[in-house]
């Protein structure tokens, strides 16, 4: 018996749809948390420590016991499914890092703006910076132990976010709870993207 090479060929598996996402938010809301808690490789962390001549500028209250600070991105990739996968990009929440946000923002189909009800007032810049360059965003409300729970409309309310942006209750330390917002991001994104692929009513 003669075996030869089969002439039927196995086409290579199809390469997954990848799409980038960002992970913004005020200091201390925990971005390296929920970028480490979802992804599927070793996330890159360009953390520092805290030192005391920064106390000045870097706004702890809330949040005393952080020690570490991102100062340039984090970064994380998860399969939600066979055919799609996320790239995350943590981005740095203090003012004197904001220059690295247009660069991480390039090609970004949406982002999750992470808040802390304790410190609401932090997520107003990147609501602000994601409004004005029409970046379609969701907002997580990350669930810290010991602080206020309140309905989401009433956090949507104090955000003065448009009726269309979603927000979410999440646990930044939880795998499926952070799914879950990546999720929605990508839906609400995409419904973004063929809305603006209508044509015009003539």
């Amino acid at each position: 018996m003669v075996f030869g090479r089969s002439s039927r060929r196995t086409a290579p598996p199809a390469e997954p749809v990848t799409l980038k996402l960002l992970v913004a938010g005020g200091f201390g809301v925990g971005k390296t948390t929920l970028v480490g808690a979802v992804s599927e490789i070793r996330p890159l962390r360009t953390e520092e420590s805290l030192t005391e001549a920064g106390r000045p500028v870097d706004d702890t209250e809330g949040v005393e016991s952080k020690a570490t600070t991102t100062v340039a991105m984090d970064f994380g990739r998860i399969t939600l499914r066979d055919d799609l996968a996320l790239y995350l990009f943590g981005t740095p929440g203090q003012d004197r890092f904001w220059f690295l946000w247009d660069e991480l923002a390039q090609g970004a189909l949406g982002a999750v703006v992470l808040a802390d009800t304790r410190r609401l007032d932090d997520s107003f810049a990147a609501i602000d910076y994601f409004e004005r360059r029409g970046l379609p965003f969701t907002v997580a409300v990350n669930c810290f132990e010991g602080a206020a729970r309140f309905p989401a409309g009433t956090v949507h309310a104090a955000l003065d976010l448009d009726a269309d942006v979603p927000l979410l209750m999440c646990d930044a330390r939880e795998r499926e709870s952070v799914k879950d917002v990546l999720v929605a991001v990508v839906e609400h994104a995409l419904t973004h993207v063929d809305r603006d692929r209508r044509p015009a009513a003539t």
